[in-house]
């Protein structure tokens, strides 16, 4: 049997979860689509979907089919590019992984050029404040910022953020304002326990006037979301480092202030993570480059701005 087409219509099953919308994707009939999948399963030996009526469920077997028949085909995908085969412009669907604000406010916004750059392209975008498993996710790349704890993972760097210190009007008129990182000893302030900035949670970081200085911060409030302790400083919770673009309405409008303005939290480096340089499809490639060249232009996240 034609073992790639085979594997095409099998993801494209998986990724549809309808034999139907498979069919009517190639032009042909449910019941080839079934037949391809039935030869499959001949070819291996072993069942590779349970189907009912109504749904269809992949067994183990088919689960572990998918893994290898997605990477055989970037493989499929990658060579044909390289012998100048394949079309110019590229298709298929990438897997984007991010946290809440990263997505939100840096991705996100830029995905309706992306799609307009390459419109045979489809983006899912998985959020999660935790390092997901790109290879047990399926997931193509993730847009980090922080330290790339994961040494199998390859890393790109795209640029870094700046941080502010932050806090709510309403708190800083009721406990006062800190003139100095060492002031803030005697704040609330807001720990970010999350993955990227556990080992560093209550150790503080400050360049200033007079070079490099860390303090020991304490608060009755923890979280292990970016998001959180944002909502954190919103609520009047107290002080916390955060990049002042996830506040520019609220500073715009007065419910929030930038405060220790001489003294800076170093840059977080943000990288577009993926498993493998080897097996890296066109698509994924193209996605990856087209964020490479948008935060270099963009100031905030651009490692230009802190020259």
């Amino acid at each position: 049997m034609d073992l790639l087409a085979g594997f095409r219509c099998f993801v494209r099953v998986a990724e549809t979860g309808s034999f139907s919308a498979v069919a009517r994707e190639v032009g042909s009939t449910q019941p080839a689509v079934s037949r391809q999948i039935a030869a499959l399963e001949a070819h291996f030996e072993v069942r590779l979907i349970q189907r009912t009526t109504r749904s269809l469920t992949f067994t183990q077997d088919g689960m572990d089919l998918l893994a290898h028949a997605r990477r055989v085909l970037d493989t499929v995908d990658e060579t044909e590019e390289i012998l100048g085969k394949r079309r110019a412009s590229p298709s298929g669907t990438v897997r984007i992984a991010s946290s809440t604000s990263m997505a939100r406010l840096q991705i996100i916004p830029r995905i309706p050029r992306l799609l307009q750059r390459y419109p045979q392209l489809e983006v899912e975008v998985s959020i999660s404040e935790q390092a997901q498993d790109l290879v047990a996710e399926n997931i193509d790349l993730a847009i980090r910022a922080g330290a790339i704890a994961d040494s199998s993972l390859v890393a790109r760097h795209l640029g870094s953020t700046g941080r502010g210190v932050l806090a709510a009007t309403e708190y800083l008129e009721k406990h006062g304002e800190p003139q100095n990182p060492q002031e803030l000893m005697a704040h609330s302030c807001l720990v970010y326990t999350g993955a990227f900035g556990r080992n560093t949670a209550h150790q503080w970081e400050f360049d200033g006037p007079d070079g490099n200085t860390t303090v020991e911060v304490r608060g009755r409030f923890r979280c292990d979301s970016i998001e959180g302790i944002s909502d954190g400083i919103r609520a009047g919770l107290g002080v916390s480092r955060l990049p002042t673009w996830m506040f520019n309405d609220d500073i715009a409008q007065g419910r929030v202030r930038a405060i220790l303005k001489d003294w800076q939290p170093p840059r977080v480096p943000i990288h577009a993570v993926y498993p493998s340089r080897r097996h890296l499809a066109p698509r994924v490639r193209a996605v990856i480059d087209y964020f490479v060249n948008e935060f270099r232009l963009d100031p905030v996240v651009s490692d230009y701005a802190a020259i």
